[in-house]
Formats: structure tokens, sequence, C-alpha cells
């Protein structure tokens, strides 16, 4: 198997992992695979011979306590009504404080639309603290590879996406997402065939709405 392969929805989150990247690096693999969960599972068919994988990006929160620039680690992964645990969430985030990027560990769920209002609240009642729009499909294929989902807050509660200053956090985000790149790679190493840990999707019964 070759290393690692960092997934990012974006042309701009793609280019901003790798620009924090050594360039002496020859089996970390950065691509950008579209939006939304139709791409993402397109680009599962890309998980052959991958070691590890990262799914990272910009992301939406919906717990009130998460604020624009926070990192979300995510713990498990919700998509279609299952959950996908993340094993390795305690390592990344281990690795992330060492860097000066603490994050948050947390469900993180995967949706094909825009959440906002009440929305938000329903989730975070049912303890999702984020959202984003490509994780699902790219846990399901993972099976038992070390999988890393990171997600960079960029709107929130108190502070929605359709706002002049998205713009602001946007680019705040970015230059998080660039700091990210080599705390991956060491986690990618640190999370390798001696640290494997068994995970199963389980059913998820509260998420109702059916997901494209």
């Amino acid at each position: 198997m070759t290393g690692l392969l960092i997934c990012a929805a974006l042309g701009i989150e793609a280019h901003a992992i790798r620009r924090g990247l050594p360039a002496h690096l020859t089996d970390v693999r950065v691509v950008a695979i579209g939006i939304g969960p139709r791409r993402a599972a397109r680009a599962a068919e890309r998980l052959h011979g991958q070691r590890a994988v990262a799914v990272v990006g910009f992301g939406g929160a919906v717990a009130a306590s998460l604020r624009p620039g926070d990192v979300l680690v995510a713990d498990e992964i919700r998509y279609r009504g299952r959950v996908h645990p993340c094993p390795w969430a305690a390592l990344l985030a281990e690795e992330l404080a060492r860097a000066g990027l603490p994050a948050r560990v947390g469900p993180l769920l995967t949706v094909d639309h825009l959440v906002r209002g009440a929305e938000r609240r329903r989730l975070a009642g049912q303890g999702v603290q984020a959202v984003d729009m490509e994780s699902g499909p790219l846990a399901r294929a993972a099976a038992d590879r070390p999988l890393a989902a990171l997600r960079v807050i960029v709107d929130a509660p108190r502070a929605p996406l359709l706002r002049p200053a998205t713009l602001a956090r946007g680019l705040a985000a970015r230059r998080t997402l660039a700091a990210v790149g080599p705390v991956l790679v060491r986690w990618a190493a640190a999370a390798g065939p001696h640290r494997t840990i068994a995970q199963e999707s389980v059913p998820f019964p509260l998420l109702k709405e059916p997901l494209t």
C-alpha cells in the first residue's frame, strides 16, 4: 500500500493543504474531489491501495459551543442512517495539540444541503457537532484503514454562512488548513498497521432525513 491520501472538496482547500506540506514527501497525495456526497462516492474508488485516508476542509458547526476557526476532529461520522467510528480521532487530536492547534473531538454528520436555523438546533440536540458534505461516503469505503475527518469551522449558529464576514473567516480557515498538513502526515505514520483498531458502522436511528 502507498501512504496517505488527503481528500478535500474544494481546490482552494487542497491548495492550502499542499502549501503546508514538505516538498520532499512522495507518499502523500492531496486531491480535490468536488462538493457533495455523490462526488465523494465517486472519489471513494481512489481509496484502493491507500494505507491511510484523511477527509479535510471547511465545515459548518451546529453545536453552539463551536466558533469559526475552531477545528473539529470526528470521532464518528454519521451518514445515511449509520455511524462510522473514527477510532484514530484521539491520536489526531493529540498531534494537533502538539502543533498548537487544539481541536474538539465529536460527531460529524454528512449531509447533502446547507444546514440552517431549526435544523441546526435539532441536530445539535442529537449530539452532532458539525456537518460536511463529503466524509460519509469516504468513511464507508475506508474499511479498516486509518481514517481521519477534520473540519475547520467557517460558519456556526451565531455566524451564518451567507454573511460578508464569511470571506475573512474562509481566509483564516485556509491558513489553518496549511498548518494541518504536516500534522496529518505525522498522524498517518503513527496510525500505521501496528496501531490498527477494529471498527464497524452501526445504525443511527435518530437520523431521519434521506440523503441523496
